[in-house]
Protein backbone atom coordinates (compact mmCIF):
# COMPACT_ATOMS: atom_id res chain seq x y z
CA UNK A 1 0.00 0.00 0.00
CA UNK A 2 1.12 3.68 -1.53
CA UNK A 3 1.93 5.85 2.19
CA UNK A 4 -0.29 9.61 1.66
CA UNK A 5 2.18 12.42 0.88
CA UNK A 6 2.71 14.62 3.49
CA UNK A 7 1.68 18.59 3.27
CA UNK A 8 5.11 19.49 1.30
CA UNK A 9 4.31 17.10 -1.27
CA UNK A 10 0.60 17.90 -1.39
CA UNK A 11 0.77 21.61 -1.79
CA UNK A 12 3.67 21.16 -5.01
CA UNK A 13 1.03 18.29 -5.68
CA UNK A 14 -1.17 21.62 -6.14
CA UNK A 15 0.97 23.93 -7.94
CA UNK A 16 1.64 21.51 -10.47
CA UNK A 17 -1.49 20.59 -11.32
CA UNK A 18 -2.88 24.54 -12.21
CA UNK A 19 -3.78 24.34 -15.82
CA UNK A 20 -4.65 26.84 -18.68
CA UNK A 21 -7.91 25.56 -19.03
CA UNK A 22 -10.57 26.26 -16.82
CA UNK A 23 -12.58 23.14 -17.05
CA UNK A 24 -9.52 21.09 -16.29
CA UNK A 25 -9.24 23.27 -13.08
CA UNK A 26 -12.74 22.80 -12.34
CA UNK A 27 -11.99 18.94 -12.47
CA UNK A 28 -8.65 19.10 -10.64
CA UNK A 29 -9.74 21.64 -8.13
CA UNK A 30 -12.48 18.89 -7.44
CA UNK A 31 -10.48 15.90 -6.83
CA UNK A 32 -8.04 18.18 -4.17
CA UNK A 33 -11.52 19.26 -2.12
CA UNK A 34 -12.92 15.64 -1.85
CA UNK A 35 -9.16 13.80 -1.55
CA UNK A 36 -6.46 15.85 -0.46
CA UNK A 37 -6.14 14.90 2.88
CA UNK A 38 -5.54 11.30 1.65
CA UNK A 39 -3.69 10.88 -2.00
CA UNK A 40 -0.97 8.73 -1.46
CA UNK A 41 2.58 8.57 -3.38
CA UNK A 42 1.13 6.35 -6.28
CA UNK A 43 -2.03 8.22 -6.68
CA UNK A 44 0.08 11.65 -7.36
CA UNK A 45 2.41 9.77 -9.59
CA UNK A 46 -0.81 9.26 -11.87
CA UNK A 47 -1.56 12.72 -11.23
CA UNK A 48 1.49 13.60 -12.24
CA UNK A 49 1.84 11.84 -15.21
CA UNK A 50 -2.05 13.33 -16.21
CA UNK A 51 -0.53 16.81 -15.87
CA UNK A 52 2.23 16.02 -18.45
CA UNK A 53 -0.84 16.17 -21.12
CA UNK A 54 -1.76 18.82 -23.24
CA UNK A 55 -4.78 20.47 -21.73
CA UNK A 56 -7.24 19.46 -24.70
CA UNK A 57 -5.57 15.82 -24.19
CA UNK A 58 -6.54 15.60 -20.47
CA UNK A 59 -9.73 17.05 -20.97
CA UNK A 60 -10.94 14.73 -23.21
CA UNK A 61 -9.72 11.75 -20.66
CA UNK A 62 -12.00 13.46 -17.75
CA UNK A 63 -14.96 13.87 -20.29
CA UNK A 64 -14.79 10.23 -21.40
CA UNK A 65 -14.16 11.07 -25.00
CA UNK A 66 -10.87 8.73 -24.77
CA UNK A 67 -9.34 6.19 -22.33
CA UNK A 68 -6.10 5.82 -21.65
CA UNK A 69 -3.72 4.17 -23.84
CA UNK A 70 0.04 3.29 -24.16
CA UNK A 71 2.47 5.04 -21.48
CA UNK A 72 -1.05 6.35 -19.93
CA UNK A 73 -2.58 3.21 -19.26
CA UNK A 74 -1.30 2.44 -15.95
CA UNK A 75 -2.80 1.47 -12.68
CA UNK A 76 -1.95 4.90 -11.08
CA UNK A 77 -3.51 7.24 -14.06
CA UNK A 78 -6.47 4.94 -13.94
CA UNK A 79 -7.03 5.28 -9.99
CA UNK A 80 -6.54 9.03 -10.60
CA UNK A 81 -8.79 9.79 -13.55
CA UNK A 82 -11.49 7.74 -11.95
CA UNK A 83 -11.26 9.35 -8.86
CA UNK A 84 -10.76 13.16 -11.11
CA UNK A 85 -14.22 11.65 -12.58
CA UNK A 86 -16.15 10.45 -9.78
CA UNK A 87 -17.80 13.84 -8.33
CA UNK A 88 -19.22 15.04 -11.88
CA UNK A 89 -20.95 12.15 -11.75
CA UNK A 90 -22.32 11.78 -8.42
CA UNK A 91 -23.07 15.27 -8.30
CA UNK A 92 -25.20 14.41 -11.55
CA UNK A 93 -26.54 11.51 -10.00
CA UNK A 94 -27.77 12.97 -6.45
CA UNK A 95 -29.28 15.60 -8.98
CA UNK A 96 -31.21 13.36 -10.49
CA UNK A 97 -32.31 11.42 -7.29
CA UNK A 98 -33.34 14.69 -5.90
CA UNK A 99 -37.19 14.97 -5.24
CA UNK A 100 -38.70 17.60 -7.12
CA UNK A 101 -40.00 20.55 -5.06
CA UNK A 102 -43.52 21.75 -5.74
CA UNK A 103 -44.65 24.82 -4.56
CA UNK A 104 -48.58 25.50 -3.02
CA UNK A 105 -50.75 26.06 -5.76
CA UNK A 106 -51.26 30.20 -5.31
CA UNK A 107 -54.74 30.26 -3.51
CA UNK A 108 -57.27 32.56 -5.67
CA UNK A 109 -58.40 35.45 -4.55
CA UNK A 110 -61.07 37.33 -5.70
CA UNK A 111 -60.52 41.00 -7.04
CA UNK A 112 -63.55 43.83 -5.81
CA UNK A 113 -65.38 44.31 -8.81
CA UNK A 114 -66.19 47.90 -9.41
CA UNK A 115 -69.62 49.10 -11.05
Amino acid sequence: MSEVIDERALSKLRWRCRRGLLENDLFVARFFDSHASRITQRQAEGMLALMDLADNDLLDLLLRRKEPQGELARDDVIEVLGLMRTPIATEQQAEEDRPVETSPAPSRTTRPTTH
